[in-house]
């Protein structure tokens, strides 16, 4: 049974994930969004060409998205180090959290201003928009629910990283299940931070269906 201490600890790992997550899914976006646009804008029929440009930053995504989360996690540990001065924790988890995701986010990014009418953009070309105009005021916009949407399912992917990252020295519901669950056989405390965790995934995916339908402009 669980007692106050154990569900103060499955709160506070509840917590820590739910930090992580959210950090990671934002500096996600701020990495991925940059990479995503470029990706777009890039291409050899995209509204600023640079095909050697779109070639380095594809097999970059390509190359980065390759690597399995727990090894990675492993490989950037002197990088994690020296920006935050450890190698364990939810701050440190985080670093490794965003180097995975961040290019998983362009690929979002880029499938959701890919699904913009092409005549739209081509209209506010005729018109003389810029390139950062047509990013800002047409591209964005009209893909709106779409990233919204794929911010819902990278949260949910990040979600999973750091669960993984318990095995590593990272914090919240994942190091719970494994120091409880797997290393000490507290099934009920394994079984615990299962239902958390889907807890936790049916919010984050509810709240980004909510937010895709507010800002579809076609529901209206």
């Amino acid at each position: 049974m669980f007692d106050a201490q154990m569900i103060a600890m499955l709160w506070e790992g509840v917590v820590d994930t739910i930090y992580m997550t959210v950090v990671s899914t934002f500096l996600s976006y701020v990495f991925g969004m940059v990479l995503g646009v470029l990706l777009v804008i890039c291409r050899r029929d995209g509204i600023w060409p640079r095909p050697v440009l779109y070639g380095v930053l594809d097999v970059v995504v390509n190359l980065t998205r390759s690597f399995p989360f727990l090894i990675l996690m492993i490989a950037v540990i002197p990088f994690t180090r020296f920006l935050v001065g450890t190698t364990i924790g939810n701050n440190a988890t985080i670093v490794p959290l965003v180097i995975a995701a961040a290019p998983f986010v362009a690929r979002l990014i880029e499938a959701s201003l890919l699904e913009v009418d092409s005549g739209v953009v081509e209209a506010a070309q005729s018109m003389g928009a810029s390139t950062w105009q047509i990013i800002a005021k047409v591209l964005l916009p009209e893909a709106l629910p779409s990233l919204l949407n794929g911010s819902a399912v990278a949260a949910i992917t990040i979600l999973g990283y750091s669960a993984m990252s318990g095995a590593v020295g990272g914090g919240g519901l994942g190091k719970l299940a494994i120091m409880y669950g797997y290393n000490r056989y507290q099934t009920d405390i394994m079984f615990a931070t299962i239902v958390l965790l889907i807890i936790i995934v049916q919010l984050f995916q509810m709240l980004g269906n909510w937010a895709t339908k507010r800002s579809d402009k076609r529901l209206f």
